[in-house]
């Protein structure tokens, strides 16, 4: 929603919003950008009266901004339906989605697209640092757009991804998550199936093909859809291969083979498997769209991550925290995974605030105790809002959870909030430790305060 602000602003209109709590980065891009954003809702935020009202999905019915709209008919819309009218409909569109590593894989997409010349205009769920925003309108013809299966707005409870007309799909994976709002896998990869329906016999559906899931979605849909598709992988039977994989050196070095031939070799200083299969994916994207290997070899090098995902936001007293976004337990396992791949002989220490509706619930109670495998020391936060997650279904038990992965022969905790855990690990922390901090919201600043904590008491 911060991001479609600032993009209407580019359009030439003018712009306000309401939110309860707005913190970093997208209040800090607000606040660049001159928009005004009122603080709680009120119906005299409708005054002067709008031309549109655009709704986002976490606002209910008996919002006063909501129920002002409705008794005075005015024009409302969701963010999706805006993006579709005013910058997708027309341009060639590169649509991003998939449960895991879709942030990252919509910034790769609009670096290289970038560098290759093609000028898109990008909305991307977190701020890409090549770029420094979240966002960027052009009069070009190509559009990139992070594609998200979460539900649309209150009047419209479909994924958001069915209304963003891809020429390109990419899907990286399938996975069940969102339990708020999907029953199961099942209704999960129904979801992904209407969106892959929507590529054009033109365009491509670039499908991962190591998860079970999205082999299974796409071979249902039976043999029209093996027109266009393009799978990858390091599967052996991907069309894109992924091969000889090296994170030993400074930067991430792979080599790319398409239909078993070698196609080119290239370096990332992005870390982990999961993200040269993120660059992959970009990569088949890129080669439909015209770039030359070397536009693509050259832009993959200089890519510069996006904020919040494996973010290092400082370093004191030899102990460097990390802040990631990591909120479902294959991003967790895998973003401690990809961290212990390059900090191989440092104590590796996660905290992890269960945030998002999903991680709240018991659903993931058993996988979240296998997903912090790759740390050495453990700390879970209190479940976030736990009334309303009680209104939802069983709350995540971190004594449970903690019990679990002790017995993995780790130390592990289940302490209150941030400052709780900044007044424990300050003392415990050693030159050369690895905080990684895990949250989908802004966890009390405790980046922040952790670096000032260390900062104070350094000899």
């Amino acid at each position: 929603m911060a991001s479609l602000a600032g993009m209407l602003q580019a359009r030439g209109h003018l712009v306000t919003g309401s939110d309860q709590n707005v913190y970093p980065p997208m209040s800090t891009m607000l606040a660049d950008l001159g928009i005004k954003v009122m603080r709680g809702f009120d119906a005299a935020h409708l005054s002067p009266t709008p031309d549109c009202v655009i709704v986002g999905n976490a606002i209910p019915r008996g919002n006063p901004e909501v129920e002002e709209t409705v008794n005075r008919k005015l024009l409302y819309r969701s963010q999706a339906e805006v993006v579709k009218e005013e910058f997708i409909r027309g341009r060639h569109c590169l649509a991003v989605a998939g449960t895991h590593g879709k942030t990252t894989t919509t910034s790769i997409a609009s670096w290289l697209m970038d560098q290759g010349g093609l000028n898109p205009s990008f909305l991307i769920g977190g701020v890409a640092q090549n770029f420094g925003t979240s966002f960027r309108v052009t009069d070009s013809d190509y559009m990139i757009i992070e594609a998200d299966e979460y539900d649309t707005a209150y009047f419209d409870k479909g994924p958001k991804f069915m209304h963003y007309l891809p020429e390109l799909a990419i899907v990286n994976n399938i996975e069940f998550d969102h339990a708020d709002i999907y029953l199961d896998l099942k209704a999960v990869n129904l979801a992904f199936r209407r969106f892959m329906n929507l590529v054009p016999g033109n365009g491509r559906l670039i499908a991962g093909w190591d998860n079970p899931n999205v082999r299974a979605v796409v071979e249902e849909m039976g043999a029209r859809l093996f027109t266009n598709v393009e799978t990858f992988g390091v599967t052996t039977d991907a069309k894109w291969q992924i091969r000889a994989a090296d994170f030993s050196k400074g930067l991430s070095s792979f080599d790319i083979y398409r239909e078993n031939r070698s196609w080119g070799k290239f370096e990332t200083p992005l870390l982990g498997e999961f993200n040269l299969l993120n660059c992959l994916a970009v990569v088949i994207a890129a080669d439909a769209w015209g770039l030359s290997i070397e536009q693509i070899r050259d832009a993959l090098a200089s890519f510069k991550n996006v904020k919040r995902r494996a973010e290092i936001r400082g370093e004191q007293r030899g102990v460097v925290v990390i802040d990631d976004f990591a909120h479902h337990p294959t991003a967790v396992r895998e973003t401690l995974r990809a961290l212990r791949s390059k900090y191989k002989q440092n104590r590796l220490v996660a905290v992890f605030e269960p945030r998002s509706w999903s991680s709240r619930l018991s659903v993931f109670q058993a996988d979240y105790a296998k997903a912090f495998e790759a740390a050495d020391y453990v700390v879970i936060a209190s479940v976030f809002d736990t009334k309303r997650v009680t209104e939802k279904g069983r709350a995540l038990d971190t004594n449970e959870l903690i019990e679990a992965i002790s017995k993995q022969g780790k130390t592990a905790l289940a302490l209150a909030g941030a400052d709780e855990i900044v007044s424990h690990l300050t003392p415990q922390l050693q030159s050369g430790d690895i905080v990684a901090i895990m949250s989908n919201g802004g966890f009390g600043g405790i980046h922040d305060k952790l670096l000032t904590a260390l900062q104070n008491t350094a000899d």
